[in-house]
């Protein structure tokens, strides 16, 4: 590979980092919200909801855009909107600011997420598109475990009497009744970083592929008017809705029927939740070189549902390993769905997947949900919310029907054997 390729792979893999560590530390920051700005669960929800929705308005916009000013320009306007986004609420630390900071960094990170993967295939070259991927898919993971560790540092080391450098500055910017705030300065610090890093690397030019394009034209109309493209879209609304619904109310569901405390053991939790997620692509990667994806959707599916019943109804050990488990099943839900709904149609795949990307909105109306049931009926019954949407995920193996199945070894031993000559 090129030295500019190479760099350009680990801008990417750096790029995946910054996504995942700024969108998923949200669950463990909410029981410290809620106490903090006296907010009810109602209003609770729309922290996330303040997030994802943008997803569902500037997924398509951020593909027109690159396609007209190309990736780094685009690159760099969603990290100044992401570190607007942070500085904003590291200046003023109220709940009205952090709506306005939460959507910011959401655009940001909905701009990236368009962006990063047709970089990524042009930057590592097609042949090695698959590998750079997973390892893409385990950085993503790697970043949702430390950001909820990092929370849980800096609230035990904020205004406690550390004496190094870095903590010293923070407790000369942090309120001492807002330690959690801290985490915001460091979103700041990144999201400059990263303004300074795409500024001064030279970007390659990049051809989208056909598919890598995205039409709001006749190819948007036509998606539209296939079955199969709708029931794709709510599947992905429904998985995003699942995996943030769960993220972000499991630390505050720990804390309310459990006294557990939100920045040791809720942290941890939602921490393992993203880790076990990780080592569950392992383990998918392996199984869809084995068993039909849809089998394997089918049986992750259903463990989710009786991990995530038994985190809502059991004891508080049971709750404590049991919600991270359902990170472990939830793993190769997004691919697999993805995947299948990408092999359902022959054309037109980089708008589909647009209007795919904007299915990510799901996360920010799930737990919306959430948090107004939890006022009418409590949070463990609100949550129950959640199995419509882990049933709708495992409907997918039912009614899926792609035009091409994922290989697998047995299918290729099966072709191997029909190429061989007979007798």
């Amino acid at each position: 590979m090129k030295q500019r390729s190479a760099l350009m792979v680990i801008l990417v893999m750096l790029t995946f980092f910054v996504i995942s560590f700024l969108t998923n530390v949200l669950g463990p920051l909410i029981p410290d919200i809620i106490d903090n700005f006296s907010l009810s669960l109602g209003l609770a929800g729309f922290l996330p909801f303040s997030f994802f929705v943008a997803y569902g308005v500037m997924s398509i916009p951020a593909g027109i855009l690159t396609e007209k000013y190309t990736e780094k320009p685009v690159l760099i306007a969603a990290f100044v909107l992401a570190f607007l986004g942070a500085l904003l609420f590291a200046l003023f630390p109220r709940f009205s600011v952090a709506l306005i900071s939460l959507f910011m960094i959401g655009i940001g990170m909905a701009m990236l997420q368009v962006i990063i993967n047709p970089l990524l295939r042009h930057s590592g070259g097609e042949s090695n598109y698959a590998f750079y991927s997973a390892m893409a898919q385990l950085i993503f993971g790697l970043a949702s475990f430390l950001s909820p560790q990092l929370y849980s540092y800096l609230v035990h080391n904020v205004h406690a009497g550390n004496s190094s450098f870095f903590i010293s500055i923070l407790d000369k910017l942090v309120p001492e009744n807002l330690k959690w705030v801290s985490l915001y300065w460091v979103f700041t610090l990144i999201t400059l970083a990263m303004v300074v890093v795409n500024w001064v690397i030279r970007f390659p030019k990049v051809e989208l592929l056909e598919d890598e394009r995205i039409e709001v034209g006749h190819a948007f109309r036509e998606l539209l008017s296939n079955r199969f493209v709708i029931l794709f879209f709510i599947a992905i609304f429904a998985y995003v809705g699942t995996e943030q619904g769960i993220a972000n109310w499991t630390s505050k569901f720990l804390q309310t029927y459990h006294g557990v405390d939100p920045s040791t053991q809720g942290a941890n939790a939602i921490s393992w939740f993203w880790g076990l997620m990780t080592l569950g692509c392992l383990l998918g990667m392996v199984l869809l070189k084995i068993f039909d994806s849809k089998h394997v959707l089918l049986v992750f599916a259903l463990c989710a549902i009786i991990t995530l019943l038994a985190a809502l109804l059991g004891s508080r050990e049971v709750a404590l390993k049991a919600f991270p488990l359902t990170g472990f099943f939830a793993s190769v839900m997004y691919p697999v769905t993805f995947s299948l709904a990408l092999n359902s149609v022959p054309k037109h795949h980089g708008t589909f997947a647009g209007i795919l990307c904007t299915g990510i909105a799901g996360g920010a109306l799930v737990p919306l949900l959430i948090g107004g049931l939890a006022e009418l009926i409590g949070l463990r019954f609100a949550m129950f919310l959640i199995f419509i949407t882990l049933g709708y995920i495992f409907s997918i193996s039912i009614w899926a029907k792609p035009i091409v199945s994922n290989a697998t070894v047995a299918e290729k031993i099966k072709d191997l054997f029909r190429k061989q000559p007979h007798a």
